[in-house]
């Protein structure tokens, strides 16, 4: 079974047109920004990604285009978000090309932490792809327990944990000896914090990918103040990137800002930026004056 993925792994955002529809031209692109900025693998269907507002037809055609742009050889991650085990199963199933499935758990009706065993078990058994779990209380409402966890590191199947229980340091320091990989969520907000208590990944959103890698790189080189100087720069954009109701459209008008898509329309039930939102993000991409993408949308 392929290893979990590790380091630098973006959630991508889904282009949409003005008109609502997948623009597969924008996507292509924001594939090709995300590699040429340093990430070591990429991640679809997850929650930066509208995830929730896909159709079943779109979620193939999205994980064949990125497959296509980003070649073999880049760890793909795909979200499932069935709201039951049959469901779960049937996304599982239906992500041809990626070499992992991020899976939340049942969140509509709240499982029992045996139920919890039983679901993330009899995915990782009968999916046929290594399952990453995604432990994101805020967005499930369903707390899954250092002991759970280690009961489920033990089972075939299962390679790593996506931790986004908040405060997340803890809870990776916590899991860093179950025998998963662990990794960041929460937009990379104790990116450092992470790392230093056992962290081997962070999977972020993904208008900011070339200013978390040289984050990332300079902790590992061990020069540690440039890391902090430089995480510390683009704290406010991390923080405002997960805005309750907005943080989707807040990913999608950096990226338009950036050139790197075509438009910054969202999907209900995510919300257009508010006047107040969208002052303080100009203020912030003013500030911190990021480059353009020179590749497109074409």
């Amino acid at each position: 079974m392929p290893g979990a993925p590790t380091g630098l792994i973006p959630i991508l955002a889904t282009p949409f047109t003005d008109a609502g529809e997948l623009d597969v031209p924008s996507l292509r692109t924001l594939v090709e920004f995300e590699l040429a900025s340093g990430a070591d693998g990429l991640a679809v269907f997850g929650m930066a990604s509208e995830g929730f507002a896909l159709t079943a037809a779109e979620r193939a055609v999205i994980l064949r285009e990125v497959r296509t742009v980003a070649g073999a050889d880049v760890p793909l991650v795909a979200g499932v978000n069935g709201t039951s085990t049959v469901g779960a199963l049937e996304q599982v199933r239906s992500a041809e090309g990626a070499d992992q499935v991020m899976v939340l758990p049942p969140f509509l009706v709240k499982p029992a932490p045996g139920q919890l065993i039983e679901f993330f078990g009899e995915v990782a058994e009968r999916g046929g792809i290594p399952v990453m779990i995604q432990d994101a209380p805020g967005v499930t409402g369903t707390a899954i327990d250092v002991p759970t966890v280690a009961e489920l590191a033990g089972m075939s199947g299962i390679t790593s944990i996506k931790v986004e229980a908040p405060p997340t340091p803890p809870k990776i320091a916590a899991l860093r000896d179950t025998g998963l990989a662990v990794l960041g969520g929460q937009n990379a907000q104790a990116l450092i914090e992470e790392y230093d208590n056992g962290s081997v990944g962070t999977m972020p959103a993904c208008e900011f990918t070339d200013l978390l890698r040289p984050v990332i790189d300079d902790l590992a080189a061990g020069r540690r103040a440039d890391a902090r100087a430089a995480f510390t720069r683009i704290l406010p954009l991390i923080h405002i990137g997960v805005r309750p109701g907005q943080a989707w459209a807040v990913h999608k008008e950096v990226l338009v800002r950036r050139g790197v898509i075509a438009s910054a329309a969202i999907r209900l039930p995510a919300r257009p930026l508010e006047p107040v939102t969208a002052k303080a993000l100009a203020e912030i991409l003013d500030e911190l004056a990021l480059p353009a993408w020179q590749g497109g949308p074409r």
